[in-house]
């Protein structure tokens, strides 16, 4: 099968398309004919881990070493990249009971990556699931990380009908599913951006969408029950006057400072800093996919690549310019075997 690797760390030049073994599928596993994936924040940290020090690193310091253990201290150990995918099954082992040859499915790989190639083996009781019967492959393929982080981080604040809701980084992979979710909680919620995403998260539902280029909306006088800072852009120094006097300021990305600050915050009443890990797991993805077949999320895609194209993917992600999800995608004219 054919597979897009990369051997050493680097720019999107690293990444090459090689002619890689079919995997045959164990006995609780489905072997997937992959039809899309997604190109997202995680495949270009892991494609260029080896310049990504400790002060670079989105997480306390303590996790980067066991991170850079994982993928490889001085080159990949995962040279296939790729984390949410949809496609068709083609093989099931003697005991999958879930699954039958020719259900389309999507799902998540996580840190063990892999689904940039034709086929990928997935264990049956896994994050993977039937596809959304309302979304196409390349549409379903953009879903199941960045929704089910989402959804997990959301649920740790205990977001409320009425409450107002602030999401910084609203245009991106999680924020984007933030912000649905959050209106689906009932929430009204401001999306912060750059200008080349303000359509997409005018057209996902946003109450207002700012410009952070052009407006500054710690100075605008308006205040939050919730500041979602999906990349840790900002500070809770820089935000706490813009939260209400119980309010909470949301990290998935943080540092052992705001570890520190959450410890300290929550010794006391009045505004928290809350640092949050996610933790997927098929409920969360089965819920995902309730949500979207009743209309609550929905992806907009910017751009698709053929397979063979996955390093301009890479490349027009980090552009800066994209106004949706960049997605890879396969064509299949030949058996797997």
């Amino acid at each position: 099968m054919k597979a897009v690797v990369y051997t050493e760390y680097g720019s999107p030049d690293v990444l090459h398309l090689k002619e890689v073994p079919t995997p045959s599928p164990k006995d609780n596993e489905v072997l997937i004919r992959i039809r899309a994936n997604s190109v997202n924040i995680g495949d270009i940290w892991a494609r260029d881990f080896g310049s990504i020090t400790p002060r670079k690193f989105s997480m306390p310091i303590l996790f980067w070493l066991p991170a850079r253990l994982t993928f490889g201290f001085n080159k990949p150990k995962k040279q296939i990249l790729g984390n949410e995918f949809a496609g068709e099954v083609t093989e099931v082992g003697k005991d999958v009971r879930r699954f039958k040859v020719g259900d389309p499915v999507f799902g998540y790989r996580g840190m063990n990556m892999g689904a940039n190639a034709e086929y990928l083996c997935m264990p049956a009781d896994g994050l993977v699931a039937h596809k959304p019967a309302n979304m196409s492959y390349e549409e379903a393929a953009t879903v199941p990380g960045g929704a089910m982080t989402a959804l997990n981080l959301l649920r740790k604040v205990d977001i409320q009908r009425g409450q107002k809701v602030l999401i910084n980084g609203a245009s991106g992979g999680i924020g984007s599913y933030a912000l649905q979710l959050a209106k689906y909680y009932g929430a009204e919620v401001t999306g912060v951006c750059s200008t080349p995403g303000m359509e997409r998260v005018k057209a996902l539902g946003a109450d207002r969408v700012i410009d952070y280029t052009k407006e500054d909306f710690t100075k605008n006088g308006e205040t939050y029950d919730l500041i979602f800072d999906i990349m840790g852009k900002s500070s809770f120094a820089r935000l706490k006057n813009s939260l209400k006097p119980n309010g909470r300021y949301l990290l998935a990305s943080f540092k052992m400072k705001q570890l520190f600050q959450m410890l300290v915050t929550s010794r006391s009443g009045g505004k928290k800093v809350i640092c949050a890990l996610s933790s997927e797991n098929l409920e969360d993805l089965l819920l995902v996919k309730e949500l979207v077949e009743a209309g609550t999320i929905k992806s907009i895609i910017d751009r698709c690549y053929p397979l063979e194209q996955a390093a301009d993917a890479h490349r027009y992600y980090e552009s800066g310019l994209k106004r949706g999800q960049v997605v890879i995608t396969l064509e299949h004219n030949k058996s797997i075997r």
